[in-house]
């Protein structure tokens, strides 16, 4: 039977499934990397969530195989960072992403392995929306920590480690993440998913 191009209600619902999964996964990385990267958390913070969350993003992928449900994912994540406080940047990032990604992978007619990895690279930096403005707009989120009652010595312990060095270790690290974890997701459908017809 053909595909429609177009998004149905059971795309949707598989849509807000796997975007809930990816908030989830999202949260734990989050939480997870205070603990295990003290000081380090916002440095880290996109690589760990692009290593934990390729699966989650290779199933939407092969379950959908349409325009839109990446996209979708992208602009609900950059609603939530907006919403809980964070810049608007934090919406701009993760919109942006989540179309070049969505578009990046229908080139392949989300068939190609290659493109749909490099599209879930694209999607992760995404994720760099609610810490790049503690790189490059440092007064600006200064300014606003304050307006929200935060002291100084929070402030100072926040942006201890936030130079240019860590972006740029920043920036390597989730690509290197992503190519990961988008592999090993690959690998676990056509392991588990692909085999008992769950996805073709």
């Amino acid at each position: 039977m053909k595909h429609t191009n177009k998004l149905t209600v059971p795309d949707l619902i598989s849509t807000g499934v796997f975007t809930a999964l990816y908030f989830v996964l999202v949260a734990v990385a989050t939480f997870s990397s205070v603990v295990i990267f003290p000081g380090f958390n916002n440095v880290v913070l996109p690589a760990f969530c692009a290593l934990i969350s390729g699966s989650v993003y290779m199933l939407l992928v092969a379950k959908v195989q349409k325009f839109g449900a990446i996209s979708i994912m992208g602009i609900v994540m950059g609603l939530f960072f907006m919403t809980s406080g964070h810049f608007i940047v934090s919406f701009a990032a993760n919109i942006v992403m989540g179309i070049v990604a969505d578009f990046v992978a229908k080139a392949g007619d989300y068939k190609s392995k290659k493109g749909i990895l490099a599209s879930y690279v694209l999607f992760s930096y995404g994720l760099f929306g609610p810490v790049l403005p503690m790189w490059f707009m440092k007064d600006a989120y200064v300014a606003n920590l304050e307006a929200r009652g935060k002291d100084a010595s929070y402030i100072s312990e926040l942006f201890a480690n936030m130079n240019h060095a860590t972006f740029a270790i920043a920036v390597a690290a989730t690509l290197v993440c992503a190519l990961i974890g988008g592999w090993f997701g690959q690998r676990m459908i056509k392991k588990h998913f692909v085999k008992a017809g769950i996805v073709s």
